[in-house]
């Protein structure tokens, strides 16, 4: 940790709930991490397609880790706090206690997961309206967002619908239990919950699908103060949760970001100068930021609005202020490679390998893979085996839930070589959808030049080589591999007021 010398030093703490573990960093003002933790979180699939967690859990962990990246610094050394999360849905009663989304009453799953598929049939429903905000969602909602998910435990838990005191998107959930100000970022109510940046709520959207009960209230509820990521959020940490947190009372604490939002804010402004790169000399907007985890996003950004096909957007300020950002992503990216791997016949054989080798499977696959190649590139390995990725439906562009995944090729083997081929070639259908994305994206009127890659499967060598290779576009990873904390941190640090902008 720092030394005696250096008590000038100004700290910034980034705090980012995945899906499956809550991290946190104490950033320097040269958006350096100098202290990182992290704590796995509980996840509880009651039935398939439905993914509950614990706020309390969640808040629980954003504390201890928090607590063990501050240690042994000075408390007036730390200026600011950010948070971002998954787009999960949190519910809280009138009493602000956690309120049940499942049907068993057990009120402390009282948040629906970002990946739960629940609301199917609701999402279908809302889609059949063609109201005007899907526009700006790629012109069909995903089963992933918010409304869907509203409807859903208005007709199916009517006893929890009406004890309901709100629902929050996780990342403001976050900044409430740190301020006890109910305001909502911007990114996550225009990105998740039909809110735009000019006309606000649209009422005849809700009074359309069913939710009118929403307006009648004014939208308290769901939301009716709305900041601009990395603004501040009410007069900073509030007493308790500055106890909680072991941070001062009433440092700053900024409007969050979604997770993806923040590794894409984290990598997309990066200085590439001197590394011969085609996008050196070219504005930010020719930037593809690809925050690669459970599941995969693609954020690129315009002067202008684009309305893309089967892509999320054109959402104005949601990632970087004054900009529209396009958001594709994939389902399940990370999630789907476990599952293949972990799956096969001969994981066994493999984990006993990896441990014996002292390495991960991943990255023992991966030399696996070099050892078979003979002379060609590894990427003709799987001339004769395809996957298609969509196990988890299709997020963008094809806009399709339904879809399944598959494997074409399969022989009666069972060995290790097979398990490495499988491995590789859903690496390449990941990488391929990707392209399907970039292509979707460039016909719209985005102009991109290069990827710049954050998250845990950024670290996979790999997974990088046949994004270069597929897309053809040159790669950028950051230095600095824990973007999405760098991004949170980002957010903190503007609304201690240190910084004049996210810029």
């Amino acid at each position: 940790m720092p030394g005696e010398k250096q008590a000038a030093v100004q700290y910034y703490v980034g705090v980012d709930v995945g899906s499956a573990s809550v991290r946190a960093a104490l950033v320097d003002a040269f958006g350096t991490v100098v202290a990182h933790a992290e704590q796995p979180i509980q996840v509880w699939e009651p039935q398939p397609d439905h993914y509950e967690q614990s706020s309390a859990d969640i808040w629980a962990a954003c504390c201890s880790v928090t607590k063990e990246v501050v240690r042994g610094v000075a408390a007036s050394q730390i200026r600011g706090l950010g948070f971002d999360a998954t787009c999960s849905l949190v519910v809280v009663d009138k009493q602000l206690q956690p309120l049940a989304v499942n049907s068993e009453g057990q009120n402390h799953r009282n948040v629906i997961m970002w990946m739960d598929h629940r609301a199917a049939s609701q999402v279908e429903r809302i889609n059949a309206t063609q109201h005007r905000v899907l526009n700006y969602v790629g012109g069909a909602m995903s089963v992933e967002m918010q409304p869907p998910k509203l409807l859903w435990i208005k007709e199916n838990l009517p006893e929890s619908w009406e004890k309901v005191g709100y629902f929050f998107d996780l990342p403001d959930f976050l900044s409430w239990k740190a301020t006890g100000v109910t305001a909502r970022s911007l990114c996550t109510v225009v990105c998740k919950w039909t809110y735009t940046s000019d006309r606000g709520w649209d009422d005849s959207f809700w009074k359309m699908i069913g939710l009118e009960d929403l307006v009648k209230d004014k939208y308290e509820k769901i939301g009716n103060h709305v900041l601009s990521p990395g603004e501040a959020v009410g007069k900073g940490l509030s007493p308790e949760a500055a106890k909680e947190l072991s941070l001062p009372e009433g440092i700053a604490v900024a409007a969050s970001l979604i997770d993806a939002h923040a590794g894409g804010l984290g990598v997309i402004g990066a200085d590439v100068k001197g590394h011969n790169l085609p996008c050196e000399n070219q504005p930010i907007t020719s930037r593809l930021a690809m925050i690669c985890g459970t599941s995969s996003c693609h954020m690129g950004v315009s002067e202008t609005p684009i309305f893309v096909p089967g892509v999320w957007g054109p959402y104005f300020s949601a990632m970087v202020p004054g900009l529209w950002l396009n958001e594709g992503g994939q389902s399940a990216t990370g999630k789907l490679i476990d599952h293949v791997v972990r799956g096969h016949v001969a994981f066994p054989e493999l984990e006993a390998k990896a441990a014996a080798s002292a390495h991960s499977i991943y990255t023992y696959l991966n030399s696996h893979l070099d050892l078979i190649k003979k002379s060609l590139p590894v990427g003709f390995l799987t001339v004769d085996l395809h996957v298609w990725p969509d196990f988890h439906g299709n997020r963008s562009p094809l806009t399709d839930l339904t879809l399944k995944g598959m494997v074409v090729g399969l022989t009666l083997s069972r060995g290790l070589d097979e398990l490495a081929l499988i491995y590789l070639a859903t690496i390449q259908a990941i990488a391929l959808g990707t392209r399907h994305i970039l292509e979707v994206m460039q016909a719209a009127g985005h102009e991109i030049s290069t990827l710049f890659l954050c998250g845990g499967l950024s670290k996979n060598p790999l997974f990088v080589q046949m994004h270069a290779d597929i897309t053809g576009k040159p790669v950028v990873l950051s230095k600095e591999v824990e973007s999405v904390l760098v991004g949170a941190a980002i957010l903190g640090a503007c609304a201690s007021g240190d910084f004049a902008s996210i810029q």
